[in-house]
């Protein structure tokens, strides 16, 4: 996935909010992967939409903690797919590219919100501790 134009323009299915977390993310994620993304050289950028949302998540966790589910629910965010979702709309908008090989099902089911955002986090209380 890559960025083509501006992210600010309004939509309908999803909150504002969502779109705009989704262009953190993708940021985020082709970081966190050594993605170059200044050279322009779009292959280079590009990360899969397991990738992406695996990267959602790990932003999501530094965003928002323990609050992400009830923000994700807010935006209108249920599941995985939903992030596909906005993804192929924002490709169909012009508004980012994908390759042959992206596929909406690349999104579904990667994993499960409890578990990733409430049964598996973990509170770091190392700093609490230190001398």
């Amino acid at each position: 996935m890559a960025i083509t134009s501006n992210p600010t323009a309004v939509r309908a299915k999803y909150h504002q909010n969502a779109y705009q977390f989704l262009f953190a993310a993708l940021r985020f994620t082709q970081e966190q992967l050594g993605r170059d993304t200044s050279g322009g050289d779009e292959e280079s950028a590009h990360i899969s939409g397991t990738e992406l949302v695996e990267g959602v998540r790990d932003f999501a966790l530094q965003q928002f903690g323990l609050m992400t589910i009830p923000v994700f629910h807010q935006w209108g965010i249920r599941c995985t797919e939903d992030f596909g979702r906005i993804v192929f709309e924002l490709v169909e908008k012009g508004e980012m590219r994908k390759t042959e090989r992206d596929s909406i099902h690349d999104f579904c089911e990667v994993y499960d919100f409890v578990e990733a955002f409430d049964l598996d986090y973990e509170i770091d209380t190392s700093a609490v501790f230190e001398n």
